[in-house]
């Protein structure tokens, strides 16, 4: 019953947002486009289709935005002004309660928070689709004090996941059916690729791992700063790392006011050769 609930919710959202009129033009055969005029009659769809797209992927909830954020990087599959649009998906959605991100890090390392911080910071200082990032202090077994970013998985991804990947999996197979050109989007491939990259990074021991790993390989480099992870305190649904400060790498302007003002030419980071040292921003630090 959950599941017809959920779909239901789906078809409302993709009728509100026009998205079955985005979808239908979006076919050469003629039949499809004529569908998707007619099932846009009498309702107003001003709102270019980007945004659109965008705000039912927000509204859907953190998985979908999430596929949003993995489609925006396919700019092979999407027009330009859909990738920009869902590029904007990044860091975009409200944060959950503190209460449960610190039940969250308590029962994670079975310690009350006050055990394990020497302060902590209620307000996340970035939220994204799968985690969210407060700052604190944290006193080490030597006692010395780091500043430190804690990540917190949201709760009740995995079942939430697990539904929406299965209406994933049947809208990709009915896209496909479609004609050609819904076979050309690959649906059920972008799917499959989406559930592996999407339960990868619920474990974020893993996560940690990974970053520890490219932290080596970059040892001795000056293009990117990599947070040191404090191994006693990560667990698969949270992990504390240590506080970066730096440019965004998306402030481009600034990038460059700083490296005129040290006496270098700052490329863009798109560039071949672009830096991006010292360009970790705090909410860079969610990374889902």
């Amino acid at each position: 019953m959950t599941r017809v609930l959920r779909g239901t919710f789906i078809v409302w959202v993709v009728f509100r947002y026009g998205l079955d009129e985005l979808f239908l033009n979006s076919f050469r055969q003629p039949w499809l486009r004529m569908a998707g005029r007619i099932v846009s009659v009498g309702r107003r769809l001003d709102a270019p289709r980007g945004v659109r797209l965008r705000m039912a992927l927000e509204r859907l909830g953190p998985i979908f935005v999430k596929f949003g954020q993995v489609l925006s990087t396919r700019r092979d599959l999407l027009p330009v002004d859909v990738s920009d649009e869902l590029a904007r998906l990044q860091d975009q959605v409200p944060p959950f309660d503190s209460d449960i991100a610190i039940r969250s890090i308590e029962r994670a390392f079975r310690k009350p928070l006050n055990e394990i911080f020497v302060s902590f910071e209620r307000e996340p200082v970035a939220s994204a689709s799968i985690a969210q990032v407060h700052f604190a202090v944290l006193k080490d077994r030597h006692g010395k004090l780091h500043d430190v970013a804690v990540k917190v998985l949201r709760p009740g991804m995995l079942p939430a996941i697990e539904k929406d990947l299965s209406l994933m999996r049947m809208m990709a197979s009915w896209v496909g059916g479609l004609s050609s050109d819904g076979r050309r989007l690959k649906p059920r491939e972008v799917v499959a690729e989406f559930d592996k990259y999407l339960h990868d990074e619920l474990d974020l021991v893993r996560e940690a791992a990974c970053a520890a790993q490219l932290r080596r390989n970059m040892a001795g480099l000056d293009l990117v700063l990599i947070p040191e992870m404090h191994w006693d305190y990560c667990s698969p649904e949270v992990i504390v790392m240590e506080r970066m400060r730096g440019i965004p790498i998306s402030q481009v302007d600034r990038l460059r006011a700083r490296s005129h003002r040290d006496g270098a030419h700052a490329r863009h980071p798109d560039q071949p050769g672009g830096s991006s040292a010292g360009c970790r921003s705090r909410h860079s630090q969610v990374g889902t």
